[in-house]
């Protein structure tokens, strides 16, 4: 079997590489056991000296790595640079901060907690950032003292190989980082083996759910960031330019293929048509066309199936009632792109509301109280992020604590950052990456009585 990369602006077959055999798949996993062993005792200022190696490669290959993310999964060239940056960003931040993050926690005179690192942990990445969010739990788990083997998503088969290349480049030992060339098919499988002690993933609900029964089964931690449907809350006081802006950014960024962008505009009546509007206008902007070009803002959906999904959720949506404000079709080309849509009159069993929509659609619902405002933004199974927009910050502050999501940001575009803490709840999944609380899921937190 094979691994296909595909150019979704042209539709072109870019490589196809073969998957691993089972006895080198069995190989990568006995060396990642093996060089657990040490790994484990070694100090953090030699991680630290690899990973700022390992930052300093990715910045110095910042074009050709933005260029291969673009042409793999067709993200806009500019929005593929600024991934790469923010890789090593998170990795200076770890390779900075991790060893007083795990420092021994001294609770009475002979009491204490230590963090020990785990074992061989298999990350399971998706191809939408396909360098951030392959790389977002491995630093962390690495700098611990673990090894990793990366199952990345498998339309993004160069970029798997390139990270291996990068680290091995850097100079990290054998079998600290893996780079599993298989379908999947094969993850059970790896799951089961001994060495795997842990796994984590970021991905669509449904993939989330396969793999924790899998690891269930084993009896092994599981780690998910999963899908997302967050509400954008628009009052009426809000600086209008502003939030536009913003609710175009948060939209239309990767062609919409984000987790935490938002999804399911909540404005509120006095202001739904001048926002719908101006929105509107943003929306056919848009420059679409090669990612490639620095000048395009709204590049393809990432592969065919992705567009037919969110064209069928389109449809649907407006066969139940909803009405398309602008697009709502797939724009004839070679490649799979698709106009940026809004659609209004959206009830609460529409896929457009209901479910997750990865491509550049917004779902519009006006209210006309806060409570119905908080009761719009929870009417959802997924629980990523939500972002506020008002000039109120008693109102805003009011609101934080029952808006069920494990983010919340006011008169913020909602997106990660290494700082804080990032996870969801409800369907989003659990477990928490980023800060110090990001480390700590890859550790035995062990007490200690003398």
């Amino acid at each position: 079997m094979a691994l296909t990369s595909t150019n979704p602006a042209t539709g072109e077959v870019l490589a196809t590489i073969t998957e691993d055999t089972q006895e080198l798949i069995d190989s990568k996993v006995r060396m990642s056991g093996i060089a657990f062993e040490s790994w484990r005792n070694t100090s953090f200022q030699v991680r630290s000296k690899l990973m700022h190696s390992l930052s300093l490669s990715m910045r110095e290959r910042r074009h050709l790595l933005a260029t291969l993310i673009t042409q793999e999964m067709g993200c806009p060239i500019t929005q593929a640079q600024s991934e790469i940056e923010k890789c090593a960003q998170i990795i200076e931040f770890y390779a900075d901060n991790s060893e007083g993050f795990l420092e021994d926690e001294i609770v009475t005179t002979n009491s204490k907690v230590i963090f020990q690192p785990l074992g061989t942990i298999l990350h399971i990445a998706p191809w939408n950032y396909p360098f951030l969010l392959a790389l977002r739990p491995v630093i962390p788990a690495i700098m611990a003292g673990n090894t990793v083997l990366l199952k990345h998503a498998s339309n993004v088969p160069q970029i798997s190989q390139t990270l291996q290349a990068l680290f091995t480049d850097c100079g990290f030992p054998e079998g600290i980082f893996s780079s599993l060339m298989i379908g999947a098919r094969s993850v059970a499988a790896v799951i089961a083996q001994p060495e795997v002690v842990m796994v984590t993933l970021i991905g669509s609900e449904s993939a989330g759910a396969k793999v924790a029964a899998v690891a269930g089964t084993e009896l092994k931690k599981t780690l998910m960031e999963l899908g997302g449907s967050d509400p954008f809350i628009v009052f009426p006081d809000c600086d209008l330019e502003l939030t536009v802006k913003a609710a175009v950014t948060s939209r239309l960024r990767n062609a919409g293929q984000s987790c935490n962008a938002a999804k399911r505009f909540i404005v509120h009546r006095s202001i739904v048509e001048e926002f719908t509007s101006r929105l509107k206008a943003e929306f056919e902007k848009q420059v679409i066309g090669d990612p490639i070009n620095p000048e395009t803002t709204l590049g393809p959906i990432a592969n065919e199936s992705g567009l037919d999904d969110i064209l069928s959720q389109v449809r649907v949506s407006v066969e139940m009632g909803a009405t398309i404000i602008t697009g709502g079709n797939r724009i004839e080309s070679s490649g799979y792109f698709m106009q940026p849509t809004i659609l209004t009159n959206v009830g609460r069993e529409m896929p457009v509301w209901k479910e997750e929509t990865f491509g550049p659609v917004a779902a519009i619902r006006r209210f006309e109280t806060v409570e119905e405002a908080i009761n719009l933004a929870n009417d959802n199974r997924y629980g990523l992020t939500a972002s506020i927009w008002t000039q109120d910050k008693e109102l805003a502050s009011s609101l934080i604590g029952q808006i069920e999501t494990g983010m919340v940001c006011v008169n913020q575009v909602a997106r990660s950052d290494v700082k804080l803490p990032y996870g969801g709840v409800k369907k989003s999944g659990y477990g928490r990456e980023f800060s110090h609380y990001g480390i700590k899921e890859f550790v035995n937190i062990k007490s200690v009585v003398v």
